[in-house]
């Protein structure tokens, strides 16, 4: 993964500069303020222990907020929060699981602290544009905010004022450029194949034929797929178990504002190309459709079958929550490419080159090409969601899904591509 960054923004520095700050003025000061004002400063204290917890949640939480800010579309200063609410709230989880004493206010302050200093030194010292060198014939095709491109003409000369180089490393490159290459390399200054900083800018892997782009480093990593695949179910269940009373609320009013039934039932593809049953609350109403099954299991923009209360339950995603069930059967995860139904996931390996590629992990209620894409229903809209899957598939991490997890929250609260 390539993170772009600017050499004069001094990125690692800012970094060193969030944690000490946060050890120090989030973990050290309150622990010492408040152990002294309750004159309880012994090993196995209940600030002592706190103090054990916070220091720790601030590690962790750093290290996962860089992990998570490797990733592309992603500002992130914006996701310090649900990075350090994961930790914190996973330490509070050992306390109280655990049984074992600490300090409400200390945990807290520390968490409280941490957030404030984070942002705040964000704010105070944000990143300059970063400035990308392209070589002839390596051109970018994309434009942000965050970046900068600009053309190198000629081989010879100083080292550009750029953070960064581009270059097609798979063309037949002059032996002039090479030279250059390697001269900028020995330099200091980072050379990456366009291709691959691409697909870091866009968070879409671009397929144009097989032989081009090495499936074997697509497949995802085997523990990992395990480990994830027991967590998935471990915290179905829970979550089950805590939803059910609004599980039967939403079913209840599913059933009051229109005729049918609360569930909504659909064949779709799933892990490795196998046909299971997807649940749902029913959105729609019932009708016999006028066209084909094809036409009839896309949603178009404004679809009119689609009710009332079905169109707040797809905005908050609510409709999703039955899902649950497909979980705990070990069909689907929570996180991974959407399912498609059985009609339009053959016709879309009929129109589109490498598509079964996607059922090499288990789909899920949202995923990645959600998150950056929305609702789609054309073929050139299914073409570039696939590209999100396949960046999806390669990336295949517990980093990418935090990430997916957190903009999916986001995505509730504001009801992106919903359709």
């Amino acid at each position: 993964m390539v993170k772009i960054i600017s050499r004069g923004s001094g990125n690692n520095l800012l970094v060193r500069i969030q944690l000490i700050g946060a050890v120090i003025f989030a973990a050290v000061l309150p622990f010492v303020f408040r152990s002294l004002s309750l004159g309880d400063l012994y090993i196995y204290s209940s600030s002592t222990l706190t103090f054990v917890g916070v220091l720790t949640s601030i590690l962790f939480g750093t290290w996962l907020f860089r992990n998570i800010g490797s990733f592309p579309g992603v500002k992130a200063s914006a996701y310090a929060l649900p990075s350090f609410s994961i930790v914190f709230g996973g330490m509070l989880i050992i306390f109280v699981l655990g049984r074992l004493p600490y300090d409400r206010l200390l945990l807290a302050a520390g968490y409280g602290i941490t957030l404030a200093w984070f942002y705040g030194v964000q704010i105070t010292f944000p990143s300059r544009v970063a400035i990308i060198g392209t070589l002839p014939g390596s051109a970018l095709d994309i434009t942000s905010p965050a970046f900068e491109i600009v053309p190198l003409a000629r081989p010879d000369g100083p080292l550009p004022a750029v953070d960064l180089v581009a270059a097609d490393l798979r063309s037949d490159l002059s032996d002039e450029w090479e030279n250059c290459l390697a001269r900028y390399a020995l330099a200091g200054l980072p050379v990456y194949h366009s291709k691959y900083l691409m697909e870091s800018l866009t968070g879409r892997v671009e397929l144009q034929h097989l032989s081009e782009n090495n499936f074997g480093s697509l497949s995802p990593v085997t523990a990992f797929v395990q480990i994830k695949h027991i967590i998935d179910a471990l915290v179905a269940m829970i979550a089950g178990l805590f939803l059910l009373p609004i599980l039967l609320l939403i079913a209840l009013a599913v059933l009051l504002t229109s005729s049918g039934p609360a569930l909504f039932k659909q064949v779709r593809i799933g892990y490795r190309g196998k046909p299971f049953t997807v649940y749902k609350f029913r959105t729609m109403r019932k009708e016999n459709p006028a066209g084909d099954a094809r036409s009839a299991a896309i949603t178009r923009p404004a679809d009119n079958r689609v009710t009332r209360f079905g169109r707040f339950l797809r905005t908050t995603r609510l409709d999703e929550l039955p899902q649950i069930i497909n979980i705990i059967r070990g069909e689907m995860s929570w996180i991974g490419p959407r399912p498609e139904a059985e009609v339009l996931s053959n016709w879309y390996q009929q129109e589109i080159p490498y598509y079964a590629y996607r059922h090499i992990v288990r789909p899920g209620i949202t995923g990645w090409a959600q998150v950056c894409q929305g609702h789609v229903s054309t073929i050139d809209e299914v073409k570039e969601k696939l590209n999100y899957d396949f960046y999806y598939i390669k990336n295949f991490s517990p980093w990418l899904d935090i990430l997916i997890g957190a903009k999916t929250l986001q995505i509730m609260l504001t009801g992106f591509g919903s359709k």
